[in-house]
């Protein structure tokens, strides 16, 4: 009588087990592929951004921008790998104003009153966006670079502002790596 309950209780746990497999570990996931495949296809592939059919980044994920006639991103405690997702963990201390000097050292810029994604790496490291005033403080270095006028640069500072999500989450940002797209067309149709 127990070992015939015990192969009956076995067996239903096997179906069970059988069952949810297949129902959470393939349909499931397969439903939610599917869904995203296509509700937001371009999302779901990573938000990839091309030019002329090449991909030339993602707009979620930052990335580094070397050089005076680019925008910069905001720093990242991971250098932007891909491979490492996370902050520094620094608290207020010696290290980080130690690592803020060097940034406003490297960047040239004062430490005092310049925007604070400028100086800190985001929580990610990875993070796409700048503040308006972290993007402003950046015109005057990028325009000279590129040899266009302050006015024009600021304007595509101000297009490709986003305000906060439904009006009222988050702050208002820019998208580095769209903002310097829009730089590099600018500077070919100047030059052009």
């Amino acid at each position: 009588m127990i070992v015939t309950s015990f192969i009956r209780q076995s067996v239903a746990g096997l179906r069970a087990l059988l069952v949810l497999t297949v129902v959470l570990g393939l349909l499931y996931p397969a439903l939610v592929w599917g869904v995203g495949q296509a509700v937001g296809r371009s999302q779901a592939a990573g938000s990839l951004v091309t030019v002329d059919g090449a991909v030339v980044g993602s707009s979620l994920i930052g990335q580094e921008w070397k050089g005076e006639k680019w925008f910069h991103s905001r720093p990242s405690a991971g250098d932007y790998t891909g491979d490492v997702s996370g902050g520094s963990n620094l608290g207020h201390g010696p290290d980080l104003d130690a690592a803020v000097a060097e940034r406003a050292k490297q960047a040239g810029i004062p430490v005092q009153g310049s925007p604070a994604d400028a100086l800190t790496a985001s929580a990610s490291g990875l993070d796409p966006h700048v503040t308006p005033e972290n993007a402003a403080q950046q015109v005057a270095r990028v325009s000279a670079a590129r040899g266009l006028p302050a006015s024009d640069v600021q304007r595509l500072v101000d297009e490709h502002t986003q305000g906060r999500t439904l009006g009222f989450l988050g702050e208002p940002r820019v998208n580095v790596l769209q903002l310097n797209l829009a730089l590099q067309g600018l500077t070919t149709a100047a030059t052009g």
